[in-house]
């Protein structure tokens, strides 16, 4: 184990903020409700994401409109000139950025409700869509013992890319709450996971319940979980005081609302 002085350090990270607009190269569909869209054009030059839970703020065009109508972000907050209407705009992960191929994939839950996942059911290669950040990336350290990642489909984009961008051999257990079998995912091999099946569940319920009896690994163990935002604290304040899990270690997001 290594020495409490030298261990366990997050490294915080903050971008200049650049409008980008991008047009998408490819669509694939990796389950029935999972759509990834591959996003590319010049504006990609500069893009940065060095952290797996990194969120960037997408711009879908108004009805009617080809491309969306990107703020500035010379200040804070963003803005736009007065008396015009922003983009509707959603945050997402960087599921995959490839600098030498010029490709930001995003991978999308087709729930049928918003803005983005009503864009993301359409989406076509050719079509334009506004990228904007990240603003900031809090990169977490490879020298844990262990890792716990959960979450539902909304984590799935990120809980993914943590497995792929930790050291070989890591001992990772992952609890992914889905809403049929249809919607699992490959993992890599050398992960452990646990696969909840909602079958009509109300969202969050069953990732709750197993995160309050599951057996944390040995020794020094990083919990990150990401689900309905309400539940996520829930489930934090759970693992923090009644099972003594240290809050240092552990992130809980709220990727929505109830």
């Amino acid at each position: 184990m290594i020495e409490a002085a030298e261990a366990h350090v997050f490294t915080r990270v903050r971008h200049r903020l650049v409008p980008r607009q991008l047009q998408v190269k490819r669509v694939v569909d990796l389950t029935p409700k999972m759509r990834r869209v591959t996003l590319s054009g010049a504006d990609l030059q500069g893009f940065s994401s060095p952290s797996p839970d990194d969120h960037v703020k997408l711009f879908f065009p108004l009805p009617g409109e080809q491309r969306p109508r990107m703020p500035t972000f010379s200040g804070e907050p963003m803005s736009l000139p007065e008396g015009t209407i922003f983009s509707p705009a959603r945050d997402y992960t960087p599921r995959r950025f490839d600098a030498d191929a010029g490709e930001l994939d995003i991978d999308f839950v087709l729930h049928g409700e918003g803005p983005a996942a009503t864009w993301a059911a359409q989406a076509r290669i050719g079509q334009w869509i506004g990228v904007g950040g990240p603003r900031g990336s809090s990169i977490p350290p490879n020298d844990f013992d262990s890792y716990l990642l959960a979450g539902d489909e909304t984590a799935l984009p990120s809980i993914a890319r943590r497995i792929e961008e930790l050291p070989a051999g890591s001992n990772i257990v992952v609890v992914g709450e889905v809403a049929s079998a249809d919607e699992q995912q490959a993992l890599p091999l050398n992960t452990h996971v646990y696969w909840l099946h909602r079958n009509g569940a109300d969202a969050g319920v069953l990732l709750q319940r197993k995160l309050a009896t599951i057996e944390l690994p040995q020794g020094d163990c990083y919990i990150w979980i990401a689900t309905e935002s309400q539940r996520a604290m829930a489930i934090r304040d759970h693992l923090v005081e009644q099972r003594g899990h240290d809050p240092d270690w552990i992130k809980a997001a709220g990727y929505w609302k109830k």
